[in-house]
C-alpha cells in the first residue's frame, strides 16, 4: 500500500470523525521512509476543508529506529510531538520539553500508529 494512503488511514483511525489526505510539502521529494515530510489534511465528514486541524508530520531514521515529529501546520504557538521510543511534547520554539496539550491522546495515539505500521514494512 501507498505509504501516503497508510498514514491518512492512520489518521483517519486516531482522529475521528475527521477525515485526511496527505501531501507532500516537497512535491518534487521522493515519498520515502527515511526521510518524509509531509501535510496531514483535514476535512470534516461534510468534505469541507479544516486547515486549523491539519499537522505536519516529518518521519526520520536514526540508527535503525523510526522517528517522528507531528506538529500543527498553522500553529507554531502549540508543542509539537516526537516520538520515538516514547512520546516527548516539546515547545516548538524553545526546543525544550513541555507538558502534554489537552488534545494529546489522539496525536499520541496516531504516532505511536504509525510507528508500529512502519517498523513492520
Amino acid at each position: 500500500m501507498d505509504l501516503l494512503v497508510l498514514i491518512a488511514k492512520a489518521a483517519d483511525v486516531c482522529r475521528k470523525p475527521l477525515s485526511h489526505a496527505v501531501v507532500s510539502i516537497d512535491p518534487s521529494a521522493p515519498s520515502q521512509l527515511d526521510d518524509l515530510n509531509v501535510r496531514i489534511e483535514c476535512r470534516d465528514v461534510d468534505g469541507i476543508r479544516h486547515p486549523q486541524h491539519d499537522l505536519d508530520l516529518e518521519i526520520y531514521r536514526s540508527g535503525r529506529e523510526i522517528n517522528l515529529m507531528l506538529s500543527w501546520s498553522d500553529q507554531p504557538e502549540r508543542p509539537m510531538l516526537w516520538h520515538g521510543r516514547h512520546p516527548v511534547w516539546m515547545d516548538g520554539s524553545l526546543g525544550q520539553r513541555t507538558a502534554a496539550p489537552e488534545d494529546a491522546a489522539p496525536l499520541e495515539a496516531l504516532g505511536r500508529r504509525l510507528r508500529s505500521l512502519l517498523h513492520h514494512d
